[in-house]
């Protein structure tokens, strides 16, 4: 018999076909242009999204998950459950198949030295639900990962009840709750959600919040994300971002009920910020912390490795992966942020997803060979580099006390 899951991932799944643009000079210039006719390479089809990505990037590290994604009975449907059953008996086993829908896909571009964007079409996505989940199958996991709400509508609409519900339910089983998000189209019906009405119904029920800082920004706060945005200009929103917004933002999403929050920040790494009340730490689940003294109250930030970047599509979503594996195995905060930014150094040295992602073991065994770290560029005001960590650590940070 199967050993039941240690980890179950659920939510957003979709089918993402990725072509090879690394010959066309220009960039996007070069690209969307009416009426041309440009030569690409061969394209790359797998499956993306949370269930997907972190899912599979688990699953090549060495545990035992389930998946629990929802596609319709067309095509893109039967392409997608044939995708995650070449990756292993009985992943596809949780997965819900919707007679009549149509199932989600994206086009993925990703030119050379762009960052990638993203066509996208949800489907089957909008009418997952709470009575979607297995919650007989939670009892036996140690650790439940929902992703990408922002991209399914059914748990943003009418103020996020069905994903506060869903949530709840799902601690209720047992396992440690671990929620990602996903940034949507400002013009879009999600992206005119009330997204910080969603997130007081939602995190309460949340222990490890891992969305990305341009994500957290747009939902907490849509006004200074618009004139950062604007600030930046052509460049991404994190070349204006320092130190003391992360510990803003942090401040608020850990008064709202998470005990660990860790926000992706592409190029310049990963920022942790923990509680600093024992009690909502112990409450964490089967996942949380083994050393409660070692995580509570850090804040840290885990730079880059480097690697020759081939593509980055999955990149958050395996950084993540590495996160709550150093999670799983009992690694101390230093440890589950340099594991963190381990996996993803290892996702984008490929240009799908997962194919990049190796054992644990050999995941482990270069961090310990000494990979050098990529330069960080953000605004530290009050931060300490550690030399042997290779982290910096914030002003917040308890072990500085």
């Amino acid at each position: 018999m199967k050993a039941s899951p240690q980890i179950i991932v659920a939510g957003h799944i979709c089918l993402d076909i990725i072509p090879d643009l690394s010959a066309v000079a220009g960039g996007l210039g070069a690209i969307l242009v009416p009426g041309k006719l440009v030569n690409i390479g061969p394209a790359v089809v797998s499956t993306g999204g949370p269930v997907s990505n972190t899912g599979l990037a688990l699953h090549r590290l060495g545990l035992n998950v389930s998946l629990m994604g929802k596609v319709g009975d067309d095509i893109i449907g039967r392409t997608v459950l044939e995708v995650v059953r070449g990756h292993g008996a009985g992943l596809a086993e949780g997965m819900i198949v919707a007679r009549g829908e149509h199932t989600s896909y994206s086009v993925v571009m990703s030119p050379p030295g762009v960052d990638r964007i993203f066509l996208h079409c949800t489907g089957a996505n909008d009418t997952f639900c709470t009575e979607d989940i297995d919650y007989a199958a939670l009892a036996s996991a140690r650790l439940f990962h929902f992703g990408y709400p922002p991209l399914m509508r059914r748990m943003y609409e009418d103020g996020g009840v069905q994903l506060a519900a869903l949530l709840a339910r799902a601690k209720a089983a047992g396992p440690t709750i671990s929620l990602d998000m996903a940034f949507v189209d400002p013009a879009s019906p999600a992206g005119r959600a009330d997204w910080p009405g969603i997130l007081a119904k939602a995190l309460p029920h949340v222990d490890v919040f891992v969305p990305s800082l341009d994500e957290t920004l747009f939902m907490l706060d849509r006004a200074r994300f618009a004139r950062l945005q604007e600030a930046a200009g052509t460049e991404n929103v994190l070349s204006h971002v320092n130190g003391r917004l992360l510990a803003e933002l942090s401040d608020r999403l850990l008064s709202i009920g998470p005990a660990i929050i860790m926000l992706k920040l592409g190029d310049q790494g990963t920022y942790l910020r923990t509680t600093g009340d024992p009690q909502r730490l112990a409450a964490a689940g089967p996942c949380g912390p083994c050393d409660m003294k070692n995580w509570l109250g850090r804040e840290l930030l885990a730079p880059c490795f480097s690697v020759e970047v081939v593509g980055t599509t999955g990149s958050g979503d395996c950084t993540i992966a590495g996160f709550l594996t150093a999670l799983l195995h009992g690694l101390s905060a230093e440890g589950a942020m340099t594991a963190a930014v381990g996996v993803g150094a290892c996702n984008v040295e490929a240009a799908d997803a997962t194919s990049g992602i190796p054992h644990w073991d050999r995941v482990q065994a270069r961090i310990a060979a000494g990979w050098k770290r990529r330069p960080v560029r953000l605004e530290l005001p009050g931060w300490r580099h550690d030399a042997q960590s290779g982290l910096y650590l914030g002003p917040n940070d308890k072990s500085r006390s």
